[in-house]
């Protein structure tokens, strides 16, 4: 009756994040079995470091407890963001973000709106260019009036990280492969999901030749990230060179994936986030 109080109301994908939690604390094989059935849920491990939106000079990190891997930003943290609070069931909303930013900033929290403007601008000047933009914008756009409790769709997210620049590398030596994410998502049960924009850098030599190598080492990564449980999903630049065009094409994309991962699209009487 204990047991049945506590998690009577839960839905089925809070059921499983707390079955999961168990299973990673105990070591319970028979629960281990269970959610087996129920495929993958997401990417091993708790999410600890959410460097993103960078739009200066890469940051220097130190490991300030190496033991349990607590970094420290010690240059350049101006030029980033880092979330820095734990991640809950439902993943990473626009509402943690706006209000995790309303702290840092110290503004009030009760001005989410006014908080989001000035969030969703911090954003955009951290993109590369106007494909990177229209991204951003049409995810704000489609999804703003389903309210706050939205995934937020964060750009320039730190995955791996080197802290030598290629300069300062031994001519042996090359930089960690896709150091930066373009966009990424956390959804609930520990899903997470990339989104890439591929220009012509990520297929073709600085001269714009075709090179093979490059392709594959990206090709190699996605790999990687697939087995380690992301998801990921490439656009092609020419894919987003028509504005109108592009606009369809992404808002199908992001109906399809949302409704792939449960999330709701149901209209919200709260304003939208950044006024879109």
């Amino acid at each position: 009756m204990y047991v049945q109080s506590r998690i009577g109301g839960k839905t089925m994908d809070e059921l499983v994040a707390l079955a999961q939690r168990i299973a990673d604390d105990y070591d319970d094989t028979g629960l281990g079995e269970l959610l087996a059935t129920l495929g993958r849920s997401g990417v091993d491990g708790e999410l600890k470091n959410l460097i993103f939106a960078a739009d200066g000079p890469k940051p220097r990190i130190v490991l300030r407890d190496a033991l349990n891997n607590d970094i420290e930003i010690v240059e350049n943290e101006d030029f980033c963001l880092v979330y820095n609070r734990p991640l809950l069931e439902q993943g990473l909303t626009w509402r943690q973000l706006v209000h995790w930013w309303a702290d840092k900033t110290k503004r009030p929290v009760d001005d989410e709106r006014g908080v989001g403007h000035d969030l969703f601008a911090r954003l955009e000047r951290s993109l590369d260019n106007d494909a990177e933009r229209l991204i951003l914008r049409t995810y704000a756009r489609l999804y703003g009036a389903a309210g706050y409790d939205m995934p937020a769709l964060i750009p320039q997210v730190y995955l791996h990280y080197d802290p030598y620049t290629k300069h300062e590398l031994a001519p042996q030596l090359s930089p960690l492969t896709r150091q930066r994410m373009d966009f990424l998502l956390l959804f609930p049960r520990r899903a997470r999901v990339v989104i890439e924009l591929d220009g012509r850098h990520h297929y073709a030599d600085d001269q714009g030749r075709a090179d093979p190598e490059r392709y594959a080492v990206m090709v190699a990564e996605d790999r990687n990230l697939r087995l380690a449980g992301y998801e990921v999903y490439r656009f092609g630049g020419q894919e987003l060179t028509d504005r109108a065009r592009a606009t369809s094409t992404l808002t199908d994309f992001f109906d399809a994936l949302l409704a792939r991962h449960g999330i709701p699209l149901t209209p919200s009487a709260a304003p939208p986030p950044f006024g879109f």
